[in-house]
């Protein structure tokens, strides 16, 4: 399950794990929250001898909430990485883009058939892009073809190379990064492959504002965040800081030769906007998906839907509406997602039920294999 995967960056491909699937074999469990979750603890340090500076993590399952963090959250001054921290969670936002859509539909405001130029008209064009042959569901699905504008050279040299200094700052509006996309051929005509484009949801939150009249962030927080109380989940819109407790976030610059380590911290997060944006927690991350995979956020018709995958192209088990699939080694399944921006890389999954529920971030953005954090929790080891 590899997350290193960026939210926007110009190679961005959700990977996931494909192994055997079946029922779910849960672990032994023995006497305490330690004992029970040591594999976990003990996969967490691995992902510290890789070279990834910190993480912080919380299992959730029918013994209670289980916290734990390792490495440093400050390279320079040497201090630990906090159990609480908040950090970006980059693409994880985009289930809480696909769970308004949802909503929406639900309540009867929109079709996720609809062409995405009936709420959208004229902005995707240009290129052989036709906003009246893609559906809203087509978005969410990465099935639409729309170009990736991660992937446009114009935004690769101010925000993968040395140049993310000078912009780091920048404010990148909805409408410039759709238009950035529509310089550009669509990667497969609609509906006919599959391909992860952040355009997609950016489009979708453009979407959510004109059938609601509220920006897709004052929903998030009427429907989602409030609900929930997710006490340290927002979403910062233009704000360059992460809201403590919370650490410094490093990386590597892909356009950068030098391949050097950097504090990337500080960025304004419009460069994700409503594909990746939003700061969490790994607590709140967990009653977010729990509380959706247990059918409190959505309709069972629109949680079936969101469930409906289509295939990667081998790159996992599948990808429904704004979250993915993924196959466990111990006969089981579990839903969520990955999500990547600089300095900062983040996962978080549940059982089908919503039971039992990971989240994690490393405070690195180039090295971190999660795989055996997530047997290790899952399978027990």
């Amino acid at each position: 399950m590899t997350v290193r995967s960026r939210l926007v960056s110009a190679a961005t491909v959700l990977t996931v794990t494909t192994l055997a699937a079946g029922a779910l074999a849960a672990p032994a469990l023995a006497d305490s929250p330690g004992d029970r979750h040591e594999a976990t603890r003990q996969a967490l340090d691995g992902l510290i001898k890789e070279g990834v500076p910190g993480v912080t993590a919380q299992a959730r399952d029918g013994h209670g909430p289980w916290d734990a963090a390792a490495g440093v959250g400050d390279m320079r001054r040497g201090t630990p990485r906090g159990e609480h921290d908040r950090f970006r969670v980059g693409s994880i936002t985009k289930t809480f883009v696909a769970t308004v859509l949802l909503q929406l539909q639900g309540e009867g405001r929109i079709d996720l058939d609809d062409p995405v130029g009936k709420w959208l008209p004229g902005v995707v064009e240009g290129h052989g892009h036709d906003g009246d042959r893609i559906t809203v569901r087509q978005l969410l699905n990465h099935t639409s073809g729309i170009f990736d504008y991660a992937g446009d050279e114009e935004f690769g040299q101010k925000v993968f190379t040395k140049g993310f200094f000078k912009h780091r700052y920048d404010t990148w509006t909805p409408e410039h990064l759709v238009k950035l996309a529509m310089r550009h051929k669509p990667t497969f005509e609609p509906g006919t492959d599959w391909s992860y484009s952040n355009t997609n949801y950016i489009l979708a939150g453009m979407i959510i504002q004109k059938v609601t009249g509220n920006t897709y962030a004052d929903e998030i927080d009427r429907r989602v965040i409030e609900p929930l109380h997710l006490k340290s989940t927002l979403v910062p819109g233009t704000r360059a800081t992460v809201p403590g407790p919370s650490s410094r976030g490093y990386g590597k610059l892909p356009g950068d030769p030098e391949a050097k380590v950097y504090d990337l911290t500080e960025l304004n997060p419009s460069m994700g906007g409503s594909a990746g944006e939003i700061i969490s927690d790994s607590a709140d991350l967990n009653r977010f998906y729990s509380a959706l995979l247990g059918g409190r956020l959505l309709p069972k018709e629109q949680l079936a839907e969101m469930k409906t995958v289509v295939p990667t192209g081998g790159r996992g088990g599948g990808y429904g509406l704004g979250i993915s699939v993924m196959k466990l080694p111990c006969k089981g399944k579990i839903w969520g997602h990955d999500g990547g921006i600089h300095g900062s890389s983040s996962l978080a999954v549940t059982t089908p039920d919503g039971r039992h529920s990971l989240a994690l971030n490393m405070n690195g953005d180039w090295v971190g294999d999660l795989d055996p954090v997530v047997k290790a929790e899952f399978c027990g080891k």
